[in-house]
């Protein structure tokens, strides 16, 4: 007989009375609180929690085992890959050069406008009440600051902070910033070695 440990597999997604989620695909053992909002078209990975008040935009695709902290937006066309984290409060724009009205006064409708995402990679955090201005893309395993304003794409592993954000440090998968000794950077929690070339960091290969 064959056992999982993964408990998303063997649950129904729990979504409560008060939120709304219309012509979505939430997968399992995924969570969905009070007065959160996924609009038509999103789909929203296995293991997920979808805090209180959270709106997710037609069409967002979001990852396996992502958490998504109360109130934060996420509008389409945003992508988020496995295992990201987003902060409360956290605004993933989608809009260059938002007016209410076009040059003439007339209200601005669908057709006046194209929308661009916000592309998080796998295991990337964005900190609380943080901005990602799309178009931009948060590398893997990157992390955003509390309050910091993404304009420009993130490289994995970095960690970045204020407004504009900019890179301070490097962390690793464990989101503990790296240490530099001799060339190589390693966790200080994992032991993971890293070495960096010409602005990237990457995982060191062992012969």
């Amino acid at each position: 007989m064959h056992h999982t440990t993964d408990p998303s597999a063997q649950t129904s997604p729990r979504i409560d009375p008060s939120a709304d989620v219309t012509g979505a695909v939430i997968g399992d053992g995924t969570s969905v609180w009070h007065l959160a909002q996924v609009r038509e078209g999103a789909v929203v990975g296995t293991g997920c929690v979808i805090g209180r008040g959270v709106y997710i935009g037609s069409g967002v695709q979001v990852g396996d085992n992502c958490k998504i902290q109360n109130h934060a937006l996420v509008y389409e066309p945003a992508r988020l890959e496995r295992g990201v984290f987003v902060g409360p409060a956290v605004v993933f724009t989608n809009d260059t050069h938002p007016r209410a009205v076009n040059p003439d006064g007339s209200p601005k409708s669908a057709t006046d406008w194209t929308p661009v995402g916000v592309t998080v990679r796998e295991g990337a955090s964005i900190g609380a009440h943080a901005t990602c201005v799309a178009p931009v893309v948060v590398g893997r395993w990157a992390t955003v600051a509390a309050g910091a304003v993404v304009t420009k794409d993130v490289p994995d592993f970095a960690l970045v902070a204020g407004v504009p954000a900019k890179r301070i440090g490097w962390v690793g998968p464990a989101g503990v910033p790296l240490a530099q000794h001799d060339g190589v950077w390693t966790c200080p929690r994992t032991g993971a070695r890293f070495v960096e070339l010409d602005g990237a960091l990457k995982e060191e290969t062992r012969a």
